[in-house]
């Protein structure tokens, strides 16, 4: 099976470490990977603000600055000129999906997506408290107030997760649609500090099979992320066991991403990820 990583960040991104992605490659060559995809945080929709709801950095931190496009292509440009003959260097985008934002997001993938070779479409906002979005992964706060609170119980805030998800799977993201789902259990990330059901009801397994069904008909991709492993109050990989077994068996791809956004996490918990799916 080729090496490859297909979830990586930069010092583009503002809630990353700052480390450069040169050295993040670096590494990447050293561990023996074979493919390595860059895949920064698209810019988000200014729209999308007056739909915002939580710590402002929540938004303002989620995403590389459409100004930064044009270095950020350049760079990983430079890259590929660079270790091309070391190493395959995708680029991309990790795209949020946003509901009441698909035409924005249409239009952005049809202008840089013919720059891109790889990308992945992700959830990490989601409606909540006042129908407001509420960011699934940045504090305990906002998770508390704008997403576990209104939701009757973890069961239901996991099936409005796994909706959202579908939902973007099913979306008309035009013919630069990304063809990889990015972590599609993040909603764990926080599981341990809440308590939340570390199984599934079998109304929720129900959702969970629809949104399988969805991404095997596109014919997409599995993001498999090792970033959870890692988490203070996740300690699982994304997805968990039981989807990752479900996945399987359905014969949908699964693509090790590590999610790195720091030199130190790329290629994190590679062989655990493997030797789970072997």
């Amino acid at each position: 099976m080729l090496k490859q990583d297909g979830h990586s960040h930069t010092e583009f991104c503002p809630h990353g470490s700052g480390d450069d992605v040169e050295l993040m490659i670096q590494k990447a060559i050293r561990l023996g990977f074979k493919s390595y995809s860059v895949t920064e945080h698209a810019p988000l929709p200014p729209a999308f603000a007056a739909e915002y709801a939580g710590l402002e950095t929540g938004y303002t931190e989620a995403s590389m600055a459409m100004s930064d496009l044009p270095a950020y292509f350049k760079k990983v440009q430079r890259m590929q000129d660079k270790y091309g003959a070391q190493i395959r260097i995708n680029v991309g985008f990790e795209v949020d999906f946003l509901p009441n934002q698909v035409q924005w997001t249409r239009d952005f993938l049809n202008e840089y997506g013919p720059q891109t070779t790889d990308n992945v479409l992700s959830v990490h906002f989601m409606q909540g408290t006042d129908d407001h979005f509420w960011c699934v992964d940045d504090t305990l706060d906002d998770f508390e107030k704008g997403l576990l609170k209104p939701a009757r119980n973890g069961q239901s805030l996991y099936r409005q997760y796994f909706e959202v998800v579908t939902e973007a799977v099913n979306a008309d993201l035009g013919s630069y649609a990304p063809k990889r789902i990015g972590h599609i259990t993040l909603i764990k990330k926080f599981q341990d500090y809440f308590g939340l059901p570390r199984t599934y009801d079998a109304e929720t397994k129900q959702v969970i099979t629809t949104l399988l069904q969805a991404v095997k008909q596109h014919g997409d991709e599995l993001d498999y992320n090792a970033a959870g492993l890692y988490k203070e109050f996740c300690n699982e990989t994304y997805p968990d066991a039981a989807i990752l077994k479900q996945a399987q068996q359905m014969q949908i791809p699964l693509v090790y991403g590590s999610d790195a956004h720091s030199i130190k996490e790329v290629g994190h918990g590679y062989h655990t990820l493997m030797a789970m799916i072997n």
